[in-house]
């Protein structure tokens, strides 16, 4: 499909939404959330989780595999991910691939994860429906070096973002000018290579103490990298009040160095980490007034990057119905193609499936974000995404009713 959309897309049709998905397949997934529902039981069994992890106890290992692992992760090798990633083409759904390991805190671990990124840049190249890798700028550099970063820009408060960066690299001492050389020359080696075989890099958010330094690299490397194509992409946290600004004067810097915008839009995920820390250390909170607040400047960042689509790369990357309804309602009435190179839906795997294929079904460009990685490595990712399915207001409930919708529908 290159016709701008003419059709009204609805997020209810739960045939498309499950059509990939066996009977069996679907009443463990509704087996899952139901278990999400109930936040004490998922705060009781994400603690033996990581005990059990911990000790490395066969069994619960394997129980994790069969149930939480496999709703929310493509597998433990890139190999394994295979048969998730074809299925989901047979949909006309792309793949997001993240290699799901996080919180490690020396050289050698950063650079076996910058390794395995090379090779899911490579293996995604291989394949048709892989045009996008994530990384966290955390897997490859010390956290408190990012954190000490963040903090010397902050005494530059007043300077434009790059100004600020190139100023706070200056105050750090030589051997951590040294170590942050390395983390720069590991980005631009994965950008190097990602603009070298035609795939986009993606940049996740981190939390506000640590975010400046990975603003300041991502900016650099789309002005060295998104000069003809959109090679690499930063995250936009609309849950902070403060990053509708962001985003408009992160697209002035891109638009003066004429090379493209990647914006990958996102409400956030470190918000009760964010307001705890505020309120323990004494500073304002970073993260929204309000849910409403949230949306208003999520919608209005839609609407931003969409005026400017000849000049901004975006990947809306929500499971919020009507923000993704409001991108298409925007498409259509800009006469913009369902699948505009410039376009992009996301949603994670496991999650809002009526989002995501009924966007397919319509020929919008849409993905699944898909982790993969040894599952004790990606066990702090699985506990984000448990504890989100039981935090955010709704969000259960929506996944059980659509399920159950659809199991009826069969009968």
């Amino acid at each position: 499909m290159n016709h701008p959309l003419k059709h009204t897309i609805s997020f209810e049709n739960t045939q498309y939404a499950f059509e990939y998905k066996t009977n069996a397949e679907l009443k463990k997934a509704h087996f899952l959330f139901s278990l999400m529902g109930n936040p004490l039981l998922i705060s009781l069994g994400l603690r033996i989780m990581q005990w059990a992890i911990k000790l490395n106890l066969p069994l619960i290992k394997s129980i994790i595999k069969k149930t939480i692992f496999e709703q929310f992760v493509g597998g433990e090798t890139l190999e394994q991910t295979k048969w998730v990633v074809s299925k989901l083409a047979d949909y006309q759904v792309k793949v997001i691939l993240d290699y799901g390991v996080e919180g490690k805190e020396n050289e050698q671990a950063f650079q076996s994860a910058t390794t395995e990124f090379l090779k899911a840049i490579e293996y995604a190249s291989s394949q048709k429906n892989i045009p996008f890798i994530s990384i966290k700028i955390s897997g490859i550099s010390r956290f408190s070096l990012l954190e000490k970063i963040d903090h010397n820009m902050s005494i530059h408060k007043d300077f434009p973002l790059l100004e600020r960066y190139q100023a706070a690299i200056r105050l750090l001492d030589e051997e951590e000018k040294k170590e942050w050389q390395l983390v720069y020359e590991r980005l631009h080696q994965l950008c190097s290579l990602a603009n070298e075989k035609n795939i986009a890099l993606l940049i996740d958010a981190e939390e506000s103490w640590i975010q400046e330094p990975v603003d300041g690299l991502a900016t650099i490397m789309m002005i060295a990298f998104n000069i003809k194509k959109c090679v690499v992409y930063n995250t936009f946290q609309l849950y902070r009040h403060d990053r509708l600004k962001f985003l408009q004067s992160n697209f002035s810097i891109t638009e003066n160095n004429q090379v493209i915008l990647g914006a990958k839009l996102v409400r956030g995920a470190y918000m009760e980490k964010e307001r705890l820390r505020a309120a323990k250390n004494g500073y304002p909170s970073p993260i929204q007034p309000s849910k409403e607040s949230t949306d208003q400047d999520y919608n209005t960042a839609i609407e931003f990057v969409i005026n400017h689509l000849d000049k901004v790369a975006v990947i809306i990357a929500s499971h919020n119905e009507y923000s993704n309804l409001y991108a298409t309602q925007l498409m259509s009435k800009n006469n913009i193609p369902a699948n505009h190179p410039h376009m992009h839906f996301s949603q994670l795997y496991g999650m809002s499936d009526n989002i995501t294929f009924n966007l397919a079904k319509f020929g919008c460009s849409v993905s699944k974000y898909l982790p993969f990685g040894p599952i004790k490595d990606v066990v702090p990712y699985l506990i984000r995404r448990a504890q989100e399915n039981s935090s955010v207001a709704g969000q259960t409930g929506r996944e059980l009713s659509l399920i159950k919708t659809e199991l009826q529908r069969r009968k």
